[in-house]
């Protein structure tokens, strides 16, 4: 009977917490621009890498400041062709972290390659420079680096590594849509780049779609072939190919969302200001200021000793949180006991510790608000507070 009244409306719905991620709340916004794009695809007749997907590669590129894009079909297919273009063959190691969303591994496996694991900085919570050296094997061949957060990678310090063994990079830049480091995007530091549009990345599409962005004529002209079924001469496949094509509808959405894409970013940057003045005495640690890099804020995550305490305080407060990653690549059971890796103290302490806040483009001021509050009135179940924030400084494990 509860269900039936529920379905028909007899009975109240429970509150809505705010969410940690809201991409309908985007395509609302622009709705009438949005239903304008669609119409102009629809009625083209023409739904395969067309205009649109061109339109959209030029204006990546640009964006970043890069040679070429490559529109995909999703983001874990931009890494995995990615490697296959930088020259990632099956039973090549490649040098990652487990601290990152399964896409990174399954990219790396999905064109036969081995993924490696190494350890993490405390500070950037990405790739440590440092720990690479002891996971290179005379079968590594590449490196991919994944800005974790929007959080940019040590590029410099990881391309010497690579440098010095000869290895390839590829950045993951599946969450750093507009990061950078000293004033350059990400995304054009390594010999390939992959993004992601999936709908709640700060550039998002109304479905799957990614991108590969390089430099290097050669691997761009790869990744087309690639993409569709090894063909550089229609119905002519030269190499083995797969099918991974941005879909036109997306590209035009894409398209349409680029320009707010700066202005979009820094308002999550402005709002994630505020939560770090709400945080100070709390003991909650927020997302690290690291000099010279210019933070995404895609996801805004503090770390707590009481990170399911945490949760449920936030959730009283009508807010919702999330865990990204509750568990790390090496401990998930597709892959537990099978990957070669370091020991990754720095991921292992970290992962215990997250919990990540509302921070997207689209919270209306009062939700911002709640949200400070109840970061401002936590307090750890041992009753413990401090007297200012914890500071942000470099600690190498």
């Amino acid at each position: 009977m509860r269900d039936i009244a529920n379905t028909i409306g007899l009975m109240p719905s429970p509150p809505r917490l705010i969410p940690v991620a809201d991409p309908c709340a985007g395509l609302v916004a622009d709705r009438e621009a949005l239903l304008s794009a669609v119409e102009r695809v629809l009625m083209k007749g023409a739904y395969i890498l067309g205009e649109e997907v061109a339109g959209f590669e030029r204006e990546w590129a640009s964006y970043l400041g890069a040679g070429h894009c490559v529109g995909v079909a999703n983001g874990t297919d931009a890494v995995a062709l990615s490697l296959k273009a930088v020259g990632v063959r099956p039973g090549d190691e490649v040098v990652t972290v487990s601290h990152t969303a399964v896409a990174t591994v399954a990219a790396i496996e999905q064109i036969g390659a081995v993924p490696v694991f190494a350890d993490i900085e405390r500070l950037t919570r990405c790739l440590d420079p440092k720990k690479i050296h002891a996971m290179v094997s005379t079968r590594t061949r590449a490196i991919v680096a994944v800005h974790i957060y929007g959080q940019p990678a040590p590029m410099e310090e990881i391309l010497a590594v690579a440098s010095a063994h000869g290895l390839q990079v590829v950045e993951d830049c599946a969450q750093a849509h507009g990061a950078e480091i000293n004033g350059r995007k990400v995304g054009t530091f390594g010999a390939a780049a992959a993004f992601s549009f999936y709908p709640t990345k700060n550039l998002g599409a109304a479905g799957d779609a990614g991108a590969v962005v390089t430099n290097d004529a050669e691997v761009a002209e790869s990744v087309r072939a690639l993409r569709q079924y090894g063909w550089r001469e229609r119905y002519v496949s030269e190499t083995p190919g797969g099918n991974s094509r941005l879909d036109e509808l997306q590209a035009a959405i894409l398209r349409l969302k680029l320009p707010a894409l700066d202005a979009r970013n820094e308002r999550r940057r402005a709002i994630a200001r505020r939560y770090r003045t709400a945080l100070a005495g709390t003991g909650l640690t927020p997302p690290p200021v690291v000099p010279g890099t210019l933070h995404a804020m895609h996801l805004f995550v503090v770390e707590s000793e009481f990170p399911d305490a945490l949760a449920q305080h936030l959730r009283e407060a009508g807010i919702a949180s999330a865990r990204h990653y509750p568990i790390p690549v090496h401990r998930q059971p597709a892959y537990a006991g099978r990957i070669r890796s370091a020991e990754l103290p720095v991921t292992e302490s970290l992962y215990r510790r997250i919990a990540t806040i509302p921070c997207h483009p689209d919270l209306h001021e009062e939700q911002v608000e709640q949200i400070c509050r109840a970061l401002g009135t936590w307090i750890d179940p041992s009753g413990s507070r401090v007297n200012g924030s914890q500071p942000n400084r470099r600690m190498d494990s």
